[in-house]
């Protein structure tokens, strides 16, 4: 295999890859073929469509003779059908597949291949790259700019379970084989150990006719008596390494032997999973299972980051954040891997900083940020997900991409790639004002305003911040005001200083009227709406991240987020906004502190962050906006952040609470920032370097040193 793809795009961007076939070809003959699948009504949501089609095309003259034209030949290989999965809560991901090997066409790709019996190819029409289409018809080439994906070969770790057949230890290794009888059935449920993605291969031979299924979970269930007939409940999972008394419900592909020596089966997609359950029944042959083994798949991340404190659980919380992000950056970001694959906003926010604070490789973030800017209606907000062939609108994740373009402004390589995206930006915040009243704050906003996943308390349906009688609600207020702000910053550096002063006095304007809507004396706290009967940790952060308290009240504020049980409490995503509203109200130096979630996660077995608080019963187990500490341990606790569009400055104060010993680096536009604080009795001896042409700021309690580029060395009580 040379390349796949395309990376998903839309038709107005229809991604092309470029490939070097020269370190492939061998003297004398060689064959080039591909694999096109379409998996119809049953497609991931996440896959844009026209029609199942191939072009390749020689980059030079002399290359030409590769050119997609009738010299090509085709064939419908027929042995495949899409399989509907089952699986509790919402699914878009794509079918499992059904592979009859008795009338798969096998050896297609080798040279040898007798290819007399396919027919000459069919020309639909001309490819045109976007600048030359002078029409809509069919996809719009633009050269892909993301790198192939990653493809790593991974041994599954344990064999969990064996009914009908005995395992020999060297079978996970791919030393030995396994052999199911004649006339019986035997089912093998097999642990990877951790979450991963990747693309199974199944190698096998005899055992005529015999049924093959292969079944991919993130975690077995726990049977509750419910029923599972029609739409399956989310059943409880508990502690994901335990799998007696539990059920295995999960994406499966169904394979029919044909009897023959050496047969191979490879999803065509990457599959999801931590346990996979591989069920067999014979007929009068016997069947030999020779390996199953998986092909990790994801985008080309490396981690270039370090956090070091001596304590192996905040290691282990890292190392749980990075996968967890992994898994969900492949061609897009996505939220989850197993039931969506999609690129939603709120998540891809998140996932972008952790990219760059812990890789440095921005380009799958500016591809994020190019994707949502493509994806607005006519009525300026961008889609919540994007690519998607169901259109969904979630304003909240508007504004979210407004702030994403700020994060990429001050943290990535590349000030100036924003100044485009300023048009947009203004379009958005246009939508938003449509539904402002005379005093800023915003009225009976249409579409599905989420915020957060909210369980188990009223007023926040499907997510949404409660909502007054007047069709107000502070969240939406204040994250409109915040991000009036940060639009405001943008255009005074790179846009229109008219903008800027616009959304400075809409700003300034909703400040007043969120002060006096929502502010309650007695609770000394902001209400989540009008009528003052419900408050949330999300309206009060939201609150102190837009500057609409003082440092007294921010300070006040954010012991009773920590403090105040009836306040409606963030999920994992959103305490993201939480902690850091939480630093900014001075309580930094106990973020450590403010873990439990993460710890909890850890407790239950899991090896990626699950997508809501609620870890038993969550939907999926992998979602990497719970990887914030990712960014925290070191914006926060290292202290290591931007001040100044590109990185170009960098302020730097830690936040170690009891630690007495850290040490890290991570990755900047211009090399490395690297930190080493020891606690030597009582005094601080801090080490920092910074890359050539970077200097800043270092803060400690409060009093400014500064930064210069290369070694800095302080010492401090």
């Amino acid at each position: 295999m040379v390349s796949q793809g395309p990376a998903r795009g839309d038709l107005y961007f229809w991604n092309f890859e470029t490939v070097d076939l020269a370190p492939y070809l061998q003297q004398g003959k060689n064959t080039v073929a591909a694999l096109v699948w379409n998996e119809g009504k049953l497609k991931p949501e996440g896959q844009i469509s026209y029609m199942t089609a191939f072009i390749l095309q020689g980059n030079t003259a002399a290359e030409e003779i590769l050119n997609t034209d009738t010299s090509w030949k085709s064939i419908r290989d027929s042995s495949y059908l899409p399989l509907p999965v089952r699986v509790p809560g919402y699914y878009v991901a794509g079918p499992g597949q059904f592979v009859n090997m008795n009338s798969n066409i096998r050896g297609w790709e080798k040279s040898i291949y007798n290819d007399s019996g396919w027919v000459k190819s069919r020309i639909l029409f001309n490819g045109l790259t976007k600048n030359a289409a002078i029409d809509s018809r069919g996809w719009m080439l633009v050269p892909s700019p993301l790198p192939q994906t990653e493809m790593t070969q991974q041994r599954l770790v344990r064999v969990a379970k064996a009914e009908g057949v005995s395992v020999d230890s060297g079978f996970l290794s791919g030393k030995k084989q396994i052999t199911v009888p004649a006339n019986s059935s035997a089912t093998l449920l097999l642990d990877q150990a951790f979450l991963t993605n990747a693309y199974p291969t199944l190698i096998f031979s005899k055992g005529n006719n015999a049924g093959i299924s292969v079944g991919y979970t993130e975690g077995l269930y726990i049977p509750n008596g419910r029923d599972l007939n029609g739409s399956l409940p989310l059943l409880p999972k508990g502690n994901r390494n335990e799998t007696e008394g539990k059920i295995f419900i999960g994406k499966k592909d169904s394979i029919i032997s044909d009897g023959s020596n050496g047969q191979v089966f490879t999803s065509l997609w990457w599959r999801t999973y931590r346990y996979i359950q591989l069920h067999i029944q014979t007929k009068d042959q016997p069947l030999v299972i020779e390996d199953l083994y998986g092909t990790f798949t994801g985008y080309p991340f490396k981690n270039n980051a370090r956090f070091e404190t001596g304590n192996p659980l905040y290691n282990q919380m890292l190392d749980i954040g990075w996968r967890t992000a992994r898994l969900c950056a492949f061609e897009t970001y996505m939220d989850c891997p197993y039931y969506e694959q999609l690129q939603y906003i709120g998540d891809a926010r998140i996932q972008a900083l952790i990219s760059l604070y812990n890789s440095g490789d921005d380009r799958l973030v500016r591809n994020a940020i190019n994707l949502m800017d493509h994806s607005r209606i006519a009525e300026g907000i961008t889609l919540s997900r994007y690519p998607t062939d169901l259109d969904q609108q979630i304003p909240t994740f508007s504004l979210w991409w407004i702030g994403m373009l700020h994060d990429y402004w001050m943290y990535g390589p590349d000030s100036t790639f924003i100044a485009d995206k300023l048009p947009g930006e203004r379009q958005v915040l246009n939508f938003f004002n449509h539904y402002q009243q005379s005093d800023g704050s915003l009225k009976d906003v249409p579409y599905w305003n989420f915020s957060d996943w909210v369980y188990g308390i009223k007023g926040w349906p499907r997510g949404m911040a409660p909502i007054g009688k007047n069709g107000e609600s502070a969240i939406l207020d204040i994250q409109l005001l915040w991000t009036y702000k940060l639009a405001a910053e943008m255009e005074a550096k790179m846009g229109m200083k008219e903008y800027a002063a616009i959304y400075r006095a809409r700003a300034a304007q909703l400040a007043k009227s969120v002060q006096r809507k929502y502010w309650d004396a007695n609770r000394h706290l902001f209400a989540d709406r009008e009528e003052k009967d419900k408050f949330s940790q999300h309206t009060n952060s939201l609150a102190i991240l837009a500057g609409i308290t003082t440092k007294n009240e921010a300070a006040a504020i954010g012991k009773k987020i920590l403090s105040d049980t009836t306040l409606t409490p963030a999920s994992i995503y959103f305490k993201y906004y939480v902690h850091q509203a939480l630093v900014k109200a001075g309580l930094g130096n106990d973020y450590l502190n403010w873990l439990d979630i993460w710890k909890e996660n850890i407790n239950m077995g899991m090896t990626t962050w699950a997508e809501t608080s609620d870890i038993s019963t969550t939907r999926s187990d992998c979602h990497a906006w719970g990887s914030s500490p990712n960014i925290e341990f070191f914006r926060t606790v290292l202290g290591i952040d931007t001040d100044a569009p590109g990185f170009a400055k960098v302020k730097i104060e830690p936040h170690l609470g009891s630690l007495k010993n850290v040490t890290g680096e991570m990755p900047h536009p211009k090399g490395k920032i690297k930190v080493d604080y020891r606690n030597n009795d009582g005094k601080w001896n801090i080490e920092i370097n910074l890359p050539k042409e970077v200097s800043g700021d270092f803060i400690w309690k409060g009093k400014s040193y500064k930064l210069k580029e290369g070694n800095n060395l302080i010492n401090v009580i």
